[in-house]
């Protein structure tokens, strides 16, 4: 008995997806800038741990501020176009890092710095929706992602070697990769789509997008997990660390199950689910996420932070791919820029409030408050979810 294939839904995926997969896997493989930069402002130029949040705060709001209006851009120059002035500008301002030594010129190139790269961002969704039809547009997501992913479990331990070395090396190979991914796509040019557009909407891409109910219904829906989900980079490991126990190395050590499971199963699994509707799926996933991390309220020893790492695992894999999709799906052909640059802003609101939300809410109540609440904010917007309208 022969059996299917899980993988073999990404054969009817057209050339410009694997292009754009290969040159998100060359750019994450690079990206160790960002998850080292507190770092090498605290360590290597001496500035305060205030100093450095500050910096990274920039960066969040540098990325709020480019999400919407580089999928505006996208919809008039192209998302091919885009994405090659994303990693190019970005790249080339990398390089600038190491030479600056005073605080107000750092920040000033991290806000310039996460513009030009979170133009990224919007550009490749749109790709994926241009080029991808709805019976295999969340295996083209998930692809993406898995480029994404890929490029993670590469980038981030190259540079925890590198910086043993020297910091500023970790600006130079990262803006040489981000460089690089750019030839690359300018080798490979992606074959132009042309969108009919409607002419009543001419002018008003950002403003007409916000009166679409479905947009921001789904913006309200994303929101409150995406803060759950962020409670991974501030409140996850100090409640790990100093409640359960865990070891610093041994939570580093947990990312590699979440990046492990992401790489061998998110793909065959949103294939699988590609017959789910949207709403159904997008629900579970949000299900999962608050479930995962609300587990971490029961946590006493390993075995049960290894099972809350799993779970919500599988409901990234299913919500991110989805939710994209979903968004593809509602928004007209000529403004899923637009679209696909609010839907990054969810995620750039979420980065910048999460963590903080997070922290404040464990230090004056407590790890297990805040997670039953990560579980019940997750049933909130599953709920919210499941009403999500297609049409």
């Amino acid at each position: 008995m022969n059996l299917p294939n899980p993988w073999g839904g990404l054969r009817g995926l057209p050339r410009e997806l694997w292009i754009l997969f290969a040159v998100t896997a060359i750019n994450r493989s690079g990206m160790m800038a960002l998850p080292f930069l507190a770092l090498y402002l605290t360590e290597s130029l001496h500035f305060s741990p205030a100093d450095a949040g500050l910096a990274l705060s920039c960066y969040g709001l540098g990325s709020m501020i480019s999400s919407p209006f580089a999928g505006r851009l996208s919809d008039r120059l192209g998302p091919s176009f885009m994405m090659k002035a994303s990693l190019l500008s970005s790249g080339l301002v990398l390089l600038l890092f190491p030479f600056l030594r005073d605080l107000l010129s750092i920040i000033l190139l991290t806000a310039v710095w996460s513009i030009c790269s979170e133009a990224f961002r919007p550009a490749s969704l749109v790709v994926v929706s241009d080029y991808t039809e709805l019976q295999n547009r969340k295996a083209g997501f998930a692809l993406n992602r898995l480029g994404i992913n890929l490029g993670m479990s590469i980038g981030p331990t190259l540079g925890g070697f590198l910086v043993m070395i020297s910091y500023p090396a970790i600006f130079f190979v990262n803006g040489v990769v981000s460089l690089i991914a750019g030839a690359v796509l300018i080798m490979h040019p992606m074959r132009p789509v042309v969108h009919e557009t409607d002419t009543s909407r001419a002018g008003v891409g950002m403003l007409r997008a916000l009166k679409d109910r479905r947009l921001v219904y789904i913006m309200a829906a994303l929101i409150p997990i995406m803060l759950v989900f962020f409670q991974n980079d501030a409140a996850m490991p100090l409640y790990l660390v100093r409640e359960v126990g865990i070891r610093e190395s041994t939570f580093g050590m947990l990312f590699l199950i979440n990046t492990g499971i992401i790489l061998l199963l998110e793909v065959p699994l949103n294939i699988s689910m590609s017959h789910w509707k949207n709403g159904s799926a997008m629900a579970l996933g949000a299900l999962l996420i608050g479930a995962g991390y609300g587990a971490f309220a029961a946590a006493h020893g390993l075995p049960v932070v290894i099972l809350a790492f799993v779970i919500w695992t599988f409901g990234e894999m299913i919500l991110f791919p989805t939710s994209a999709s979903y968004l593809a799906d509602i928004a007209p052909a000529d403004r899923r820029g637009v679209y696909m640059g609010f839907y990054n802003l969810t995620f750039s609101i979420s980065f910048a409030l999460g963590p903080w939300l997070g922290t404040l809410v464990y230090e004056t109540w407590g790890g297990v408050i805040l997670w039953i609440g990560t579980f019940f904010v997750g049933c909130l917007a599953a709920l919210m979810m499941r009403r999500a309208k297609d049409s």
